[in-house]
């Protein structure tokens, strides 16, 4: 089974390049961050010719997120159960593997923060409390589970191509990367670090300043991967090819094997 996730920056303006990367990567799951639509704009219909049933979960001009699969996918959950927010963050739904049996999929386009002593932060620090406090519930329901997305906060050093200059900076603080260890503290593990890595792989490169060209990005969108499916995962990678993209999405999708 393959698992993926990519934040697309606008699925009207990616839509093709989306279409192209599922038809050489069929992956049997994708939650996607970042979709920009309405719900009435979503191309459920573009997606089912090319395979994919949808869920979605949007709002006009910022974040959106959706869940692409194979399979029917079941239970489905939009944002956090108990938290109240606004903003189109979250979706889940349960989808069927035949190795591997019922397997949740949580996505989620985790808040930016905008900057340590902004109100945007404190907002970031209540939904990665909401978010840890359900996935607390979602994995004694489902032993089998998958949270992907664009986490916005880069775990380590090594995630950042110059820890100096982004020390206690947006995604780089300490409370952040405390969260995420609270993540993993559940029973998660970053399915990336489960293998040997090429240095200075990111999955984010800013627009700004040739970044791309330069190799200068963060690794911010993970895959976390539950106890009981750690020992199952063979592979986790970051497909930097998009990014050369004309008109590309500033992240790249990262891609999970598990089975």
């Amino acid at each position: 089974m393959q698992l993926a996730t990519w934040n697309v920056n606008s699925l009207s303006v990616r839509l093709p390049q989306l279409l192209d990367w599922l038809a050489a990567h069929p992956v049997d799951a994708l939650v996607l961050q970042e979709t920009k639509l309405t719900d009435d704009k979503f191309p459920h219909a573009d997606l089912e010719a090319a395979g994919y049933q949808s869920q979605w979960f949007g709002q006009k001009t910022y974040n959106g997120v959706a869940l692409l699969t194979r399979t029917a996918s079941t239970d489905i959950v939009k944002n956090i159960p108990g938290f109240a927010d606004e903003q189109a963050r979250v979706i889940a739904g349960t989808v069927n593997d035949p190795q591997l049996g019922s397997v949740r999929v949580i996505g989620g386009y985790f808040p930016n923060g905008q900057a340590p002593d902004s109100d945007k932060f404190v907002y970031k620090m209540n939904w990665l409390n909401g978010l840890q406090a359900w996935l607390k519930d979602e994995l004694a329901q489902h032993p089998n589970l998958v949270l992907m997305g664009d986490f916005n906060i880069a775990p380590t050093d090594i995630d950042v191509y110059d820890p100096v200059a982004w020390k206690d900076q947006i995604h780089c603080t300490v409370p952040e990367r405390e969260h995420f260890q609270q993540l993993l503290q559940l029973g998660l593990s970053d399915a990336f670090r489960l293998f040997e890595q090429a240095p200075k792989s990111w999955s984010w490169w800013d627009y700004r300043n040739l970044a791309f060209r330069k190799n200068q990005g963060l690794r911010i969108d993970h895959i976390l991967v539950s106890d009981a499916l750690k020992p199952r995962v063979s592979a986790c990678t970051i497909d930097k090819a998009p990014r050369k993209n004309e008109r590309p999405s500033d992240h790249a999708p990262v891609v999970v094997t598990v089975g």
